[in-house]
Order: C-alpha cells, then structure tokens, then sequence
C-alpha cells in the first residue's frame, strides 16, 4: 500500500447483549465487562472495539416470568478485544472462559426498559412472523442487528434510560438481596 493511500475503519456493529440471568446483569453492570462460555461463537469472534451492545434482559432473568418481560435495558460500548481469562469467572454457577470491557453509555431504572415483543413485527432480526418464535433468536450471547433495527432500539432506550452511574448500583444491591433471600 502507498504511503498516501488510507484504508476506513471498520464500521461498528450493534448487537444484542443477551443477559438471562440477574446475577449475570449485575456483575456486567459492576464490572463493565462481558463474560462469554468457553463455546466458540462466530457472533463473539467478530465482537470488536467499538461495537455497540445493546443489553437485553429476557422473561426469565429475574426469575418471574409470568410478570416480567423481555426489555432492553441499557446501551454500551465495547471498549477491548475479546480475551480469555486467565482463571474462569463464575457467575450464577456458570464458568465463562473469556470476555471483553464494556463503557455503559445509557441504562434504565432497575427492572424497567424497553420491551422488545411491541417492536418485533418492525425489526429485521425477526423474520419468523409465527407467534413467539421470534424468541429463538435470542438463545444466545449476541445477536447482530441491522442498521434499522439499531437505530429502531437505540432512540428507544434513549427516551427510557438515564445516566449509568446513577443506576448501577440499584442494580447491584436489588440483585445482591434478591440472591441472599431477602
């Protein structure tokens, strides 16, 4: 390549940050890291700095399914390569092998957010139109999302979410009394 030629960055993706347990939401929210299983998936291989994460908490995440719903909960930004760690970090009995640091750029109030089934007859990663099998597609740590649909959940959570430093730490304690049993 000539010294005077360039080459453009890569764009970034957005992506939904599949979170299905509450004790995972709070040490992501602590930590502002993600933790991946040792099993190898092409969505978290192609997770790169700069990527947007959208965090999506579902039905059973904090554990009362028949009352909560599937939401969009914050927006971050991916702010390292994926790496494997050098001990496995544990979380809901659960080893994951591997991660990435996380900046959060907006969350939602405690248990609130954006709920996703509304929106899933206009989103694009959704082209199952059958009742609930949309729902499928988020058996995952990641799901890629359109520019459309980015754009779609990103002004979403911006009308629903406030300052993440405000936040987290309701998150963590609500979450740290509900593990303990109180």
């Amino acid at each position: 390549m000539s010294p005077d030629m360039h080459t453009e960055p890569e764009p970034a993706n957005t992506y939904l940050l599949i979170l299905s347990e509450r004790e995972a939401v709070a040490w992501v929210l602590r930590t502002s890291r993600m933790a991946f299983p040792a099993t190898r998936r092409a969505e978290v291989e192609r997770l790169k700095v700069g990527d947007r994460l959208l965090l999506l908490t579902t039905r059973g995440c904090w554990h009362n399914p028949t009352r909560d719903r599937t939401r969009v909960i914050g927006l971050a930004k991916v702010t390292s390569p994926v790496r494997a760690y050098d001990e496995p970090v544990t979380i809901a009995g659960r080893d994951f092998t591997r991660g990435c640091g996380l900046r959060m750029e907006a969350l939602s109030p405690y248990r609130t957010g954006v709920e996703l089934v509304p929106l899933v007859p206009r989103m694009e990663a959704f082209p199952d139109t059958r009742p609930g099998a949309w729902a499928v597609r988020l058996r995952r740590p990641l799901l890629q999302l359109s520019a459309a649909d980015a754009d779609l959940l990103t002004q979403e959570i911006n009308k629903a979410a406030g300052a993440p430093e405000d936040l987290v730490p309701e998150y963590v304690e609500k979450v740290r009394l509900a593990v303990s049993g109180r």
